[in-house]
Formats: structure tokens, sequence, C-alpha cells
């Protein structure tokens, strides 16, 4: 089932040392597209393809020499629509709150596909529960988006969230262009770096190097700023709950 990958950093920082063992998981278990956003302004510039991410050359170049101080990465095991196809491939991205957002998703929800439309504020443009997920994820904190800030519109994320987790599985990353927002329902790592080389923080699906990776608390949403955990939401069997 797809797996995620998703970079925020004090300063732009070359990937390959993620990026490349990241590549090696779009083969026989996700073969069926990968994509990588990344950041050096307000938009994200986001490169996809529905061929298996191992065996791209395309891929094999942006890994080995993409740099950013925020990116987002993803390589698809077809399940919702079980086909591969452009407009299926993650990452998504959408506009709302004045900012571009973009979203990539490991797991399977497709009831989320039958709920009250999304309204006027995103339309998904291909057939994944996926895109539906998101764009309601966007509806959700419309209203109440401010930035790092603002508590509200992060604990309204993190009730949808877990309202589309009891649906199936959802992990998911997600991304206005300043913040990397990661929601391990089931399955996701983090690891955190502060040394000479600057403050940077990875999330992974799975662990991609040898270094201590920690796991996601189950349902957990974890949101970074340049490198740094800003926020921090779980449930209360697992962390106490509240806002970090």
């Amino acid at each position: 089932m797809c797996e995620l990958f998703g970079y925020s950093g004090d300063r732009e920082q070359g990937l390959s040392n993620w990026l490349m063992p990241f590549r090696a998981r779009g083969g026989s278990d996700n073969p069926d597209g990968w994509g990588v956003a990344s950041w050096n302004g307000q938009y994200a510039d986001v490169v996809k393809s529905p061929e298996p991410g191992c065996s791209s050359q395309r891929f094999a170049q942006l890994a080995a020499g993409l740099r950013t101080r925020l990116a987002i990465a993803h390589v698809r095991k077809a399940r919702h629509p079980p086909v591969a196809g452009m407009l299926n491939t993650h990452p998504f991205a959408h506009a709302c709150c004045g900012r571009q957002w973009v979203f990539a998703h490991n797991g399977l929800v497709p009831e989320v596909i039958a709920w009250q439309a999304v309204g006027s504020l995103c339309h998904p443009v291909g057939d994944t529960d996926s895109e539906y997920a998101f764009c309601h994820l966007l509806r959700e904190i419309a209203e109440c988006y401010g930035g790092a800030e603002h508590d509200a519109w992060i604990d309204r994320l993190a009730g949808m969230s877990e309202r589309i987790a009891a649906l199936g599985k959802f992990n998911f990353l997600l991304s206005d262009g300043q913040m990397l927002i990661a929601y391990g329902h089931d399955r996701m790592h983090h690891l955190e770096f502060d040394a000479a080389q600057g403050r940077r923080s990875i999330v992974a699906t799975e662990a991609l190097t040898d270094d201590a990776w920690q796991p996601f608390s189950p349902g957990e949403l974890r949101v970074y700023r340049d490198g740094t955990l800003l926020a921090r939401v779980a449930p209360l069997a697992s962390s106490g709950g509240g806002l970090a």
C-alpha cells in the first residue's frame, strides 16, 4: 500500500539520502505512479508520473539533485480506483485560504467519496478517495485557517482526520507551502535533526535509513515549520491529548 515521504528544514538541503531509498519503494509493491512536490517559494513544483518510481530515470535525477526546504513525495499502489493514471497520481494540489495546498495519502477510505459534496471550494479532478478526502480537509479548515499561530484550524484538521480515518486507513502529508503536516493513523515514522547542517525533520511511512526513526502514535498529527515541530495533536489514549 502506497508510501509517503515528507521533509521540512530551516535551509535548502539536498534530499538524496532519503529520496533515493524512497524511490526504490516504488517497485513491485507500489508500481502505479510516483510524485514529488517541492517548494522554493509560495507555489510548489509538482513532478509526477504514473510509471513505477524505481525504474523512472526522471525520478532518479530528481532524487539525486533536488535541493529544497520543503518537500512531499509519494509512490502509489492503485487501490481506489485500482488503475494507474496521471489524474490519480499523488501529490494533488488545490487552492484554499489564499494559498496552494499539496496532499498525498496512504490508505483506503472509499466511503469518503459518498460524503456530502465538498462544495465549491475544492473539486477533485481525479477519481481517488484520496483527493476527495483532501477536499474535505480543506473545507473543514477554510473558515479558521490563519497560520501556525492560530490553533483552531489545527484542532479542526485533526478532528476531521480522525473522522476520515474511521472509514478505513488514512495516513497523509499536507502542506500550505510553509508547514509540513503529517497524520499517522496506523503507519508513519518521524526523524528529527538539530545539528551544524541545520534543523531538519523527515517523515516517512517506514524508516528509510539506519537512523533512530520513531513511530507516530496511532492517530497522531504533527505540524512542522522550518524543521521545527510546532504542534502535535494525538488522541487522549496515547498522549494525554491537546495541542503541544
